[in-house]
């Protein structure tokens, strides 16, 4: 494997977080898979993604369904992603750009407070998803698993490729 590719695989799967992030991922993944089978399944008192398709076209966000469809899967599988720590940085950047969206597509002009519709929550679920995808999974997490394996393939094609060598 180059050292790129090694280098691009680290970044993505390494993580010194400890127990922070996994204290951050968890309960956010959990919020955010609710809210995205909210918009893609109706489940939880949501509308599926007919309902939540023709809100998103009365706001704006149009092709309504499409739109309702990449929140829906962004929040739902972006969020179960988070709770088993896989994918961490991809499915945080994922779900904090939804946060983006929502922020100023839906809730900017109703101030900070939630009460009054504001944006306060989903500035929390961005900051928490982006201080994921800059830290990484942090402990218990599928990443590391997949990063332990690329490393013991890594070594184990090294050692070949240096037996190889030496053969010769």
């Amino acid at each position: 494997m180059s050292t790129s590719s090694s280098n691009f695989l680290a970044s993505v799967f390494r993580s010194n977080a400890g127990l922070a992030a996994l204290i951050l991922r968890v309960p956010v993944g959990i919020v955010l898979a609710a809210h995205g089978s909210q918009k893609l399944f109706g489940w939880f008192g949501g509308y599926g993604l007919e309902g939540t398709g023709q809100w998103m076209a009365s706001i704006g966000l149009e092709p309504g369904y499409l739109m309702a469809l990449l929140a829906g899967s962004a929040e739902f599988f972006g969020g179960l992603a988070l709770v088993l720590g896989l994918l961490t940085r991809p499915a945080a950047l994922v779900t904090a750009f939804t946060m983006v969206v929502a922020i100023f597509s839906t809730h900017i002009s109703h101030g900070l407070f939630l009460s009054n519709g504001g944006y306060e929550y989903a500035l929390s679920l961005l900051a928490v998803t982006v201080a994921l995808a800059v830290q990484g999974a942090g402990k218990l997490a599928l990443d590391n698993v997949i990063f332990s394996a690329l490393q013991q393939d890594n070594s184990l094609r090294d050692n070949l490729a240096d037996a190889a060598k030496a053969a010769h």
